[in-house]
């Protein structure tokens, strides 16, 4: 029988770390996530309003295909600076590649952002943004265990109508095998049911690691809408690029940033079954995929049906991750604006 690993976290994946920084009188953040070393990695990105850096390094048909670690921030454009800081305080941690003998080294260290700037909070800082400091302040904070919710990366995170934040998920395969997920949910659709109570991701609930709201309390009929259009746009929620689920896929197998790509392709149907809607023209969903290659895949079954399977959990991993980051948010008690 499947279950969470002894943390319910990405980490339970050794050899990684999360930190978090929040800016309370801003209401944003940065987190962090960091590898034990460069891991093989990958990214696949479905929402029509993405925001990044350094994600063509990860294609498979470039040279790297690795990453030391990987940065979810808020505010937008300005949050990308949160990597600044992470790849200079890593590169004083003498961590990363080292092209010539003396030279700095150069950690990978690539970035999602997503869009939290009508949130209310004092935006005003001029040529400063606060992201660079933040960054450093969450790879300082990064360990084992961490704490989800609205902070970090999630603070000014909304999920439709109601909060979004940062969740996180792991899920024990037998074997030795250990796969999880990491979000950041700041979505156009909803993770909630028309009910109010009930989780999209709720079949795959385990252990009440989302309140065990359950099953729902009626069908859906075709008079069920997604999130309304109307009140979502009267409060910026329907522009480009405003709207953005972020996540990282970790396993524990030995893949390559190939088979890292698949896995990550397939984790975004977990993205799908935890909102509605998902992957639209607002959202700029991105979804990267790391490997830390401790446990070698068994070389009597096919590789490819392995990889399949290490997908299909990465699947279930983000939509548990998705329906935590607003449960542990207060999300399931709807609000009427950002906060």
């Amino acid at each position: 029988m499947f279950r969470p690993g002894p943390l319910n976290l990405i980490t339970d994946i050794s050899g990684l770390k999360v930190g978090h920084a929040t800016d309370e009188s801003v209401r944003t953040g940065v987190t962090v996530l960091v590898c034990a070393d460069a891991w093989p990695a990958a990214v696949d990105v479905r929402g029509g309003a993405p925001g990044g850096r350094e994600t063509d390094v990860l294609a498979p048909e470039n040279l790297i295909g690795r990453a030391h670690a990987i940065v979810l921030a808020g505010g937008s454009v300005f949050g990308l600076g949160a990597a600044d800081g992470v790849a200079a305080a890593l590169s004083v941690r003498d961590i990363g590649l080292r092209l010539r003998a003396g030279s700095p080294r150069i950690p990978i260290v690539p970035a999602a952002v997503l869009h939290d700037l009508s949130n209310g909070g004092d935006k005003q800082w001029g040529l400063e943004p606060p992201y660079r400091s933040l960054g450093v302040r969450a790879l300082d904070a990064a360990g084992a265990d961490f704490a989800l919710g609205a902070l970090g990366a999630g603070r000014g995170a909304m999920a439709g109508m109601v909060k979004g934040g940062i969740g996180s998920s792991s899920l024990d395969l037998g074997e030795g095998l250990m796969v999880g997920a990491l979000v950041a949910v700041n979505s156009v659709g909803s993770a909630l049911m028309p009910d109010g109570r009930s989780y999209w991701a709720w079949p795959f609930e385990l252990a009440a690691e989302f309140g065990g709201a359950g099953a729902p309390m009626a069908r859906m009929d075709a008079s069920d809408p997604a999130p309304d259009a109307s009140r979502l746009e009267s409060l910026g929620r329907l522009q480009a690029g405003a709207n953005t689920t972020l996540g990282i896929i970790a396993c524990n197998a030995d893949l390559t940033p190939l088979e890292c790509k698949r896995v990550a392709m397939m984790a975004h149907d977990g993205l799908a079954r935890a909102l509605r809607p998902a992957h639209t023209p607002f959202d700029g969903d991105t979804i990267f995929s790391i490997a830390g290659g401790q446990l070698r895949l068994r070389q009597d079954l096919s590789r490819a049906a392995q990889i399949g399977r290490v997908g299909s959990a990465a699947a279930d991993c983000l939509a548990r991750a998705i329906a935590r980051a607003v449960h542990f948010s207060g999300g399931s008690r709807e609000t009427h604006g950002p906060r």
